[in-house]
């Protein structure tokens, strides 16, 4: 069986581990936290990073510290997971779906420019793949009327736009660090603040709503409930798995590529049909090797490949299903069509992506696919 991921081990998670019990300090906040933190904030210039217990805990506080109330409009794409727009669902927030690209599942920034009323207070993007979406367009949108955005980076870690890191563009961010990332700790996620104006205050919404941080570091002499918050942070255990991640970033980013190229490399060869469509890659984006994906031509042709595949005891799978559409929302959604997100919904197909796929297990997922795309 070749299953659609396998969570990659360095070989460091349990020493560090090991370490983390030793020091009788694995609550939250504890030494490999602290070197998480620093690690981010050095390594890709975030003004402040905060481990969470996950990314959709990262959007919670996002939707806590940009004060989302009832009422108020935030525009979000379509296609995206459930956790971009529950986060600011659960603060009574209107979602104003955007549709995506024609040619790639990020939003569409002309569609963003459609849905901006003098209701809306935050504008979320989401890096599809790690692909950075055209950030300066949607900021040339946001600025002037001070709406702050939101990167939901879950699947860009180590990937930039125009040469800045991903998470350090808007004035918030979210990462993910489930076990289907790039760098994984099981569950596990990051806030980072890029506004110092919401620094403080996502301290004490992190612990639940007290200045206990800053107790800690000495600031009060004592500390008490000042804010609502929850308990969003993560175990230090949590950290010490990650860190062990984060130390060997650079060899698992160049075995994903190595994946992703041969990927590319394969089908390129192949000379598919031209309603088949490989990954886009804008010129203003890096690539992190985060996914290698395809649009079908129909929903039928993809439900085959996925087939072939599995026959082959293969597990490829599609991705998102429209929010707009979905059981939930769908009677709160305006009835605009997007098309687009509807589109990739039906017809994008995720092949299998990890450190130790072998080449030669590569070749054979691109000669199955290849037998039903070109039959």
């Amino acid at each position: 069986m070749i299953p659609f991921n396998k969570p990659y081990l360095t070989g460091s998670e349990q020493h560090n581990i090991s370490l983390a019990l030793a020091s009788r300090k694995f609550s939250g906040d504890g030494d490999f936290t602290k070197k998480c933190h620093a690690w981010f904030e050095r390594e890709y210039g975030f003004k402040k990073a905060l481990l969470t217990t996950s990314c959709t805990d990262a959007l919670e506080m996002c939707a806590i510290l940009l004060d989302i109330h009832a009422g108020d409009e935030v525009i979000i794409p379509s296609y995206t997971f459930v956790s971009t727009a529950n986060a600011f669902v659960l603060r009574g927030a209107t979602i104003k779906f955007a549709d995506s690209l024609p040619n790639h599942p990020n939003v569409d920034p002309e569609e963003i420019a459609k849905l901006i009323t003098p209701r809306t207070r935050a504008i979320v993007v989401v890096h599809y793949a790690g692909i950075a979406c055209d950030m300066d367009r949607i900021l040339e949108l946001a600025a002037p009327l001070n709406i702050p955005v939101v990167e939901d980076a879950a699947q860009a870690v180590d990937s930039f736009y125009k040469g800045r890191p991903l998470g350090s563009i808007g004035a918030l961010a979210a990462f993910s660090f489930h076990e289907t990332k790039n760098i994984v700790c099981g569950e596990g996620g990051l806030l980072v603040i890029n506004d110092e104006r919401y620094i403080h205050r996502a301290e004490i919404i992190r612990e639940k709503g007290t200045n206990r941080s800053s107790f800690f570091r000495g600031e009060v002499d004592k500390y008490g409930w000042v804010d609502i918050g929850s308990s969003f942070l993560p175990s230090d255990l949590l950290a010490a798995f990650l860190f062990a991640q984060l130390e060997h970033l650079e060899s698992i980013q160049r075995e994903r590529m190595r994946v992703w190229q041969r990927y590319w490399g394969n089908f390129m060869k192949a000379n598919l049909p031209s309603d088949v469509l490989l990954p886009t890659l804008p010129d203003f984006a890096t690539n992190n090797a985060h996914m290698f994906y395809l649009i079908c031509p129909t929903l039928d042709i993809r439900s085959a490949v996925i087939a072939k595949l599995k026959e082959h005891q293969i597990l490829a799978v599609f991705h998102y299903l429209s929010l707009h559409t979905s059981p939930y929302y769908s009677d709160k959604h305006d009835g605009r069509k997007l098309i687009n997100c509807d589109r990739y919904a039906d017809h994008l197909i995720r092949l299998p992506l990890y450190v130790e796929l072998a080449d030669d297990q590569i070749d054979e997922i691109c000669r199955l696919v290849v037998s039903v795309l070109k039959p």
